[in-house]
């Protein structure tokens, strides 16, 4: 499942590429934007339990389509829309199934240090649910109004004549509903390898704070992601990746594939 903080880290890809603006931890210049539209298709047929050991589970399956829109308020300030649509689909003995409106995300990101190579940035995001069905176990976990508040820290560099980047947000979410708060980390390595060329590899990383009720209990999992960004133009972009849960604790192990447009105005 992919939080906006998660889909801003995808803007960092745009980092340090000729025509486009920063992401990530940067923020926009004044008057420009970014719109992201991202597809998702994602399996799990098996999930961690309580001691980080795979198992064999219900087929879960999850299709997403997301919109992130970023503009420049300021030059120091980035406002952020993002909504989305979800098709979530468990196999039986479960037997459940959802379509229609996922999470939509309100907020912003604002500069708050900045030197030639590093920026370091605040971004506070709301998270409103697109259904509030908590009996249908398709829609567990995704209706409650949640609050992501995040740091931000970005650094570029050069590495054997590449252009390199990370970028690392610490976020803390607080969630209604009966799920837990939790801890994230969200880790970004870019490499321009060509003109046109970005590869990134990224690391999403969740910790429930505690249990929540009966259905939620203590949970961490941590993705892993490859994608590579292509530059068709000044102002479009297309990326492809896949993802995996590589290790977790009452979490799915989930598997997925991405496929990204961006358009910069």
């Amino acid at each position: 499942m992919f939080s906006a903080g998660v889909r801003v880290s995808f803007l960092v890809g745009l980092a340090l590429a000729p025509s486009f603006a920063h992401g990530g931890a940067w923020t926009l210049q004044e008057g420009t934007g970014i719109a992201v539209v991202t597809a998702t298709a994602s399996r799990a047929d098996r999930t961690f339990d309580s001691g980080g050991s795979a198992q064999s589970a219900p087929r879960y399956g999850k299709s997403e389509l997301q919109v992130l829109i970023e503009y420049g308020v300021s030059d120091w300030l980035t406002a952020i829309v993002a909504p989305g649509l979800q098709r979530i689909d468990i196999a039986a003995p479960v037997d459940a199934r959802r379509t229609g409106i996922g999470y939509t995300e309100f907020g912003g990101r604002a500069r708050l240090m900045q030197d030639s190579n590093w920026v370091l940035s605040g971004q506070t995001t709301l998270r409103l649910p697109g259904t509030y069905d908590s009996g249908n176990p398709a829609a567990v976990g995704y209706t409650g109004t949640e609050l992501d508040v995040r740091a931000l820290f970005g650094y570029g560099f050069s590495l054997a004549r590449m252009p390199v980047f990370v970028d690392i947000q610490l976020a803390q979410r607080f969630r209604s509903g009966g799920p837990p708060d939790e801890f994230r980390a969200d880790l970004t390595l870019g490499v321009r390898t060509a003109a046109q060329w970005l590869l990134l590899a990224q690391s999403f990383n969740v910790f429930s704070e505690g249990s929540g009720n009966a259905l939620f209990p203590s949970m961490n999992y941590h993705k892993l992601q490859l994608s590579a960004i292509y530059q068709l133009t000044a102002q479009w972009a297309l990326q492809g990746g896949a993802f995996t849960t590589v290790a977790g604790r009452n979490a799915l192990q989930e598997n997925g594939l991405l496929l990204g447009a961006w358009y910069k105005f």
